[in-house]
This record gives structure tokens, sequence and C-alpha cells, in this order.
């Protein structure tokens, strides 16, 4: 089982990238392709999905967003292509949100989410992506991130944008000037302006 892949964004299509590691170039399906950028050095974190007719990868810019994928995955009805369509409109922490807050209308707006689906992943995920989140949580102060994501709202960014780079930010102890260099950064690669 491949874990992770570190090497160069060498093509990038509407629902996956190309990662040239050594002389092998590897396809990962991927939530938002927009995550990546032509050319960088990335390391990505991988699901090898194995059927009866398909064999292919899912790849993902932090583990954060691999773990939800693992959980969706994990509900009755939902597939590694409906997960990762799921996680192309939302992150981690929005989804941990709506299941939470019992919000089958949020949910049920994700694409190849319907309405029973929509119930099972929070019967099925309340407890677990609550403990997965609380992990996260443990590694940095919440506050900071809730302070970062209202400087850069101030800064004129979409919320969703915001949500999307912090999401992907997954080093402990970091300072809020840290996050919000980061986040920047990840705003600027993705060709986001306020």
């Amino acid at each position: 089982m491949i874990y992770s892949l570190t090497g160069t964004i060498i093509d990038i299509t509407d629902v996956s990238i190309a990662i040239q590691v050594g002389n092998i170039a590897y396809e990962c399906f991927v939530s938002r392709t927009s995550d990546f950028l032509f050319g960088e050095e990335r390391t990505i974190y991988c699901y090898e999905v194995y059927g009866e007719n398909e064999h292919f990868l899912c790849g993902f810019a932090s583990k954060v967003e691999k773990t939800a994928f693992l959980l969706l995955t994990s509900v009755k009805g939902i597939g590694p292509k409906t997960a990762l369509n799921a996680l192309k409109e939302t992150t981690p922490d929005a989804l941990y949100r709506a299941i939470r807050a019992n919000n089958t209308a949020y949910l049920k707006k994700l694409p190849g989410i319907g309405p029973k689906a929509a119930s099972q992943i929070i019967l099925d995920l309340k407890g677990h992506l609550a403990a997965e989140v609380g992990k996260k949580r443990e590694k940095s102060n919440p506050e900071q991130y809730d302070e970062v994501r209202e400087a850069l709202r101030g800064l004129g960014f979409k919320a969703k944008s915001v949500d999307d780079a912090l999401s992907a930010i997954d080093t402990p102890n970091l300072s809020n000037e840290e996050i919000l260099r980061l986040a920047l950064r990840r705003l600027r690669k993705g060709g986001v302006n306020p």
C-alpha cells in the first residue's frame, strides 16, 4: 500500500494530477486540482483503490483530508469517487461541523450525496470524525485558526478559499504569524486574490 508520494507535479487535469517520483510518474485522482501547482515539489498522501474492475490512486494535500476521505468511504454506499467528489465542495472541518450539527441540508448539497447518504453519514461518522478532529485540535490552539480566518476574511478573501487554505496546514505548534504566512502563500499559489 502506498502511504505517500514526494515528487514534482508534472501534469494536472480536471480530476487528477501526475507526480514524478524518480523515474516513475503516478496519476492520482484528487478532490481539488487547485490545491496543486504545475512544477511544484509536493508530498501527496495516498489511498490505493482496488476494485473488481478498477485500480487507481487517490491523492490528498493533507493527512486531515485523507482521514476525512477514509471516514466517508467507511459509510455504507459511499465509494471512493463519491467521497472525492464530496470533498471538492467542502473541507474536513466544515464537514465535521455539519455532522456535529446534524446538518443534512449541508451534506445533501455535496456532489453525489443524497438524503439517505446524508443521514447515513451523520449516523456512522458523528463519533468517529469528532474524535479525529479532536486529535487535530490537540496539536494546536483552534482559536489561532479562528483569528487567522478572521484576518484573512478582513483582507477580502472568500470564506471557502480561506477554509481550504487553513485546512491544508497540518503542522503543530505554529504561531498566528506562521499560520497566516502559510495560508497566504497557499492562497497566492492557488491564484486566489482578495
